[in-house]
Order: C-alpha cells, then structure tokens, then sequence
C-alpha cells in the first residue's frame, strides 16, 4: 500500500509539473526554456545509445550469425543476402508506417521545421531507429547522424506538442533533438550545436542559442558516459610543412567540390530511377537496391587487394576505412577505386528507398579522395607536402562542406572528430572553396535541400521561400507560341487575335530567332496613327527588342518584369542562344502554376497529422456555383463524421471557425472519419438537383460547422 501510494503521489507530482509546463504559468521563464530542452538532452543521449545498439545487434545478426546458416551455399553469400533481407525489411517498415523514415532524414526535419511548425509524428522516431539500424548493419551504405538527427528531432517535436507549446518553441525543441542526436554520435557538442542552427534552422539567433546548446551538452555528457572519452578517430599530429602548401589545398577544395556535385547527383539519378520503376512496389526497392550493393560487394571482394575482409569496406559507416586513410594506410589506386565503390553503394542504398544518413558516406567519400591526392603529391613534390593522412582529413572536411553546404558543421565536426587544429586553416581554406563551387553547380541546393527542391519545396535559411520562386519558367511555359513571320499583314491580325484567343504573337525569322512581339496594344495604336493598314507588316508595327524570359529562371523574377509594363505574356528563350525563341508564358499559367503550388503546400501541410485509423484528410475547392460559396461555416450543415480542418485562400492557411466565410477558389481540407467523400460532392460541385437539395437543405436546418 505504501509503495502505490507513493508511486500516485510521484505521478500526481509529474502531472501538475507537465500542466504547469503546457500552461507557461507559475514557472519560471528560465525554466521553461532549459527544461524541456535538458529533457531533450536526455531523450537525445539515450536515444543515441539505444540506436548505435540495435545497429551493433543487427550486425553481428548479417555477418556473425547468418553465415553459419548459409556456409552450404558459399561461402560468402551472406554479403549478397544480408542487403538484401534488410532492405526488404526496411521497405515493409518505411512503407507501411512512416514513410517519412525513407532516405537520410535531415531534409524530412528541414520540412517540418519550415512547412509545419516543427511537427513530427511520434511514431517516426520508433520507426526511423528499427529501418536505419536494419539498413546500417546489414550492410547498407548509409551512416548513423541522419537517423540520429530525425530521431532526436522526433522526440523534441514530440515533447513540444505534448506540452502544447507554440510553433516556435516546438521549432526550437526539434533544433534541441537534432543537436543532441550529433552531440551524443560523435562526441562532439559543438559541431551538433552548430548543425542544428547552421543546417536544421538557419538561424543563429539568441532565442534558439541557450536551449539547442544545453541539449547538446546534456546528450554529450551521456554519450561519453556510455561511449568514453575518446574522439571518433585517432589521427597523427598533422600540421603545414610549407607554405606552398596552400595552393594544393587549394587545389584540393576544387576537386572536393567536384565530387561532392557527382556524388549528390549519383544519389538523386539513382533515387529517380527507382522511383521511375512503376514495375517494382516501393515495398520493395529497397530489396532491389540491397541486392545491387551485395552483387558489387561480392564482385569487388573477389579483388587481391580486398579479399579477406569480413565486411566489405562499403558496407555500413565505414569508420574503419576512414581511420586507414587517416593513418595513410591507402594507396593511390586502392583510395580512388573505394571512392567510386562508396559513391555506388550509397546511391543504391539510398536510391532504393533505404534508410540512413549522408554524413558518414560524404567522410568516407572526402577521405579517400584526400588520401589519394595526398598519395600522388607525395609521388610528384617529395619532402615537399604533409602526409597522405593530412590531405585526407582535409578532404574529409571539404567533401562534407560541398555536399551540405554547411562550412562551420564541417571544419568544427572535424576538429572535434580528431581533437586534433594543427591542420585547421587549410581545412578553413578547402572546405569554404569547395562550398562556394558546389553552391554554384548545384544552382545554390544542398544534398538536404536538393530533396525537397524536387517535390516542389525550396528552402532558404530554413525557411520556406516563395511559392513562386519555387516554380520554373520550363514547367509552366506553352510551346506553341504561334509565331509570325515579319512580312505577316498587320491588317489581318484582329483575325488572329479571335482564332487563338491571344493579345500577342511573336515574331520570328525561318530559323526561329526572335525578331519581336506584335500585340493587341499594338494593333490598335497603329490603328490610330495611320490611315490604312494596308501596306504594314507585324515587323512594322510590333516592339523591335521585348522583354524575354528564360526556361531555368523562376516565375517571381518574371513578374517583376511583367507587372510594371502589365505584359499578358512573355517570349521565353533559350539560354545560351537569347534569340532563339523555346515558348511563350503566358499570365494565366503563372496563375495556375500559383494555384498549384498553394495546394501543393496545403497538402504537405496536412500530411503531418496523424493518420487516424479509419480517417482521413481530403480536399475539395468551393466553386462560384457551390451552394456554399458565400455562406459562414456554422450555416453549412455537413454530414455528421466529418469536420472541416483548414481552408487554403491565396496561398495561406485559414483555421476554420463558425464565422469563417467561404468563397469561391477556396481549398477546404476536411477530416473524413465513416464520412465518403461522395457524400460531399453536393456542397461543392453539385448538378443543378443536388444544388437545390443541399441550398433547401441549409435554409431549413441551419447547421453546424
């Protein structure tokens, strides 16, 4: 009796704590700041054991336990099923329950920050940490801190709505999670501080600082109680030999640059493949992609140079190649051949649909190609330049900065990885050339933004830009621009403006180089200056030089042009030949493209809550002839196991109440429980029978919102 009563009297004391909490009340400010961030700390730290233990379990399971099970098929077919059997697992948990769990992670958390208010589903964290330790330790190509970063942000999103706390506070718990994920995975609290407000927020203000630090500090603290002391790597006293070094290093952050643009391309070729692949069930690639990875692992350890090893060098994080090349324990030939088989593997584990972070493949990827440049200097200059192992730790960082587009995470995370600044400022040097160059061939995207950018979201900062800076010219433009010739009879234009229902037509020559845009403006102001239209051409009359568009420029930069001059369209070009004419874009498909692009959000938006068994959120637009378009929410009496969730107007997200008007163009989000939605269809596209029933309707029971 006497332990119930206290365990009710401690339960009691944790729920008044968590009301006093959700309510911000009796409790002071610094409180309520530092203690759901410590508690992140905690969740952050713990989770990052357990994680690195199921991935150490799942290990010894593919490469201890399932070779003794399969020696009477060969000797070395468990490198081919190991893959294989994970990544038909991983594809079962990815999609069946949280198939915001596929790929690395981070840009997942990058949406939610920027479109959700920082909301996650708890289930993620669960479902992340069993599909990322099941693709690590059977062999996937993948590494721990992207898991590690959405699991930590899981539990942060997760404690910030449990306490019902606001959208920047739920913002700033999900920055907490990401840090104390890298904080307690690598030792490193300051390169996990730095990444949360260099990458996951984009924000270095003062607000987020004190909180994401303590919960970096807190899950460090537990990581090094349970992992020890030690940096990740143990590299030799590096440091510059000469000053002539510098422009080697140089040279070095060029090369990074290079391959950190094949590397993020290979992933995203290779991820679009797949997802091209209408045969194969999304259930299924990742068993695909595991079956490819073993085939090349079994393939390349038939080599000398390879054979022996019990887990191929691509399998997993890959710290221990990662250690060799440190300790220049490489050659040329063996450094760029792992390079190249690391880039493969990790776009077919990732590509497929498999689960696991770009951090470690992008430092394994730097210090091989480090290693190897490294290795051929000291072949050409003897005496002359550092170690291989320098260049490769310099590459390390280079590679990583390239890829992420994220300098600071990069030069601190490899200081605190080694323990080791004698080599900094070329790493400094290397990693902001190989930033500034990847930034311009990836057109400013990231490996992390790179994702989101192909479903239509673009951030900047960690903020969601504008939709229309979202949108390129390309994808909206008509090709059938209707050219004239310039020797076109002005006099017979009126007859085309009715035929295509167009104010303007370009003007072109036989090879399709634009001359100029004749328009209705035009026509009617040459009308006006002369007598007859008789003897004039379009050429005569149309704008000799208009103002263009390009295909790969997008629609905001466009309507600054257009608005001013209250241009209906605009000739687009291509870009290397301005005079070619590719198209035309017309005001009404940036129109449209806008209307498509607010849906686009308003859905993403709605695909974070929780998915309800037997509900679901569907979405109808309120038409001009809808019986509801006009009337208040609380006037619309909808079936009774539905209720309307949100309406998207222009772009932004409205909640609903009872005196929230509806109007034509409106997209209403509706929450389905038993409710079908046919049974809607009346109240926003009705036939003219179902029309009056549903006003009739309205009129006679009032109704409830």
């Amino acid at each position: 009796m006497q332990e119930e009563r206290l365990e009710k009297g401690s339960s009691s004391k944790f729920r008044r704590l968590m009301q006093a909490l959700r309510a911000n009340q009796r409790m002071p400010v610094a409180l309520v700041f530092i203690g759901p961030a410590f508690l992140v700390g905690v969740g952050g730290g713990l989770g990052a054991i357990a994680f690195r233990w199921l991935i150490t379990s799942v290990t010894r399971v593919s490469f201890e336990w399932l070779p003794r099970f399969t020696q009477a098929l060969g000797s070395d077919i468990h490198l081919i099923l190991a893959p294989t059997l994970g990544g038909l697992l991983v594809g079962y948990l990815v999609t069946h329950y949280a198939p915001e769990a596929k790929g690395h992670g981070v840009p997942e958390v990058m949406e939610a920050v920027a479109l959700r208010g920082g909301r996650i589903r708890p289930i993620v964290a669960l479902i992340k940490s069993l599909a990322s330790a099941i693709c690590i330790g059977s062999g996937g190509s993948v590494g721990r801190e992207g898991p590690i970063v959405q699991i930590g942000s899981a539990l942060g999103s997760t404690l910030g709505q449990k306490l019902n706390l606001s959208e920047d506070r739920i913002r700033n718990l999900v920055a907490c999670g990401a840090a104390a994920g890298i904080s307690a995975t690598f030792n490193a609290p300051i390169a996990g501080f730095i990444f949360a407000m260099e990458v996951i927020l984009g924000d270095f203000g003062v607000r987020n600082f004190s909180s994401v630090a303590i919960a970096a500090v807190t899950a460090d603290v537990i990581g090094r109680i349970a992992f020890g002391n030690m940096p990740a790597f143990q590299v030799p006293e590096y440091q510059l030999h000469s000053l002539w070094e510098y422009p080697l290093y140089v040279g070095l952050g060029v090369l990074a640059a290079g391959i950190a643009v094949f590397y993020v391309r290979a992933v995203y070729q290779t991820e679009a493949i797949f997802e091209r692949s209408q045969r194969i069930p999304a259930t299924l690639q990742p068993a695909l992609g595991g079956l490819l990875l073993g085939l090349l692992a079994w393939v390349y350890t038939r080599l000398p140079a390879f054979s022996g090893d019990p887990i191929p060098h691509i399998y997993g994080v890959g710290y221990e190649t990662i250690s060799l090349a440190l300790l220049g324990g490489l050659s040329l030939g063996l450094a760029m051949i792992l390079m190249l088989l690391k880039i493969a593997g990790t776009s077919l584990t990732l590509g497929s649909g498999g689960s696991g972070g770009i951090f470690a493949p992008s430092l394994f990827i730097g210090a091989t190609l480090g290693a190897g440049v490294g290795r051929w200097l000291g072949m050409i200059i003897p005496g002359v330049t550092a170690p291989a192992g320098a260049y490769a730790l310099v590459g390390m960082g280079a590679v990583f900065a390239a890829a992420a587009h994220a300098p600071i995470t990069a030069v601190l995370i490899l200081f605190e990885l080694t323990d080791d600044y004698r080599i900094i400022l070329p790493l400094i040097l290397a990693a902001g050339v190989a930033t500034v160059l990847s930034h311009h061939w990836l057109e400013g995207e990231s490996i992390y933004t790179l994702k989101l950018t192909r479903r239509g979201i673009r951030l900047r900062f960690g903020r969601d830009v504008d939709i229309m800076e979202s949108v390129l010219v390309e994808e909206v433009m008509s090709r059938e621009a209707h050219p004239l010739p310039p020797e076109f009879p002005a006099k017979a234009l009126p007859e085309l403006f009715l035929r295509y229902n167009s104010h303007a037509f370009p003007i072109t020559d036989p090879e399709h180089h634009l001359l100029g845009m004749v328009s209705l403006s035009d026509y009617r102001r040459a009308a006006q200056s002369f007598p007859s239209l008789d003897d004039l051409r379009v050429i005569d009359i149309g704008t000799r030089e208009p103002s263009v568009a390009y295909p790969d420029e997008n629609l905001r930069s466009v309507l600054r042009r257009m608005a001013p001059r209250d241009l209906s369209r605009m000739p687009v070009v291509n870009r290397d030949d301005a005079r070619r004419l590719v198209g035309v874009i017309r005001r009404n498909d940036i129109i449209r493209a806008y209307e498509r692009a607010s849906a686009g959000r308003a859905q993403r938006t709605f695909q974070g809550m929780p998915k309800l068994p037997g509900s679901e959120v569907t979405e109808f637009f309120v038409l001009e002839q809808s019986p509801i378009h006009g009337k208040r929410l609380a006037e619309i009496r909808l079936p009774r196991e539905c209720a309307v969730v949100g309406i998207v107007r222009n772009g932004e997200l409205i909640v609903p109440h009872g005196d929230t008007d509806l109007l034509a163009g409106d997209q209403v989000m509706i929450l389905l429980g038993k409710c079908r939605p046919d049974e809607l269809q009346r109240f926003f596209n009705p036939s003219a029978k179902d029309a009056e029933a549903a006003s009739g309707a309205d009129e006679e029971n009032g109704g409830r919102s």
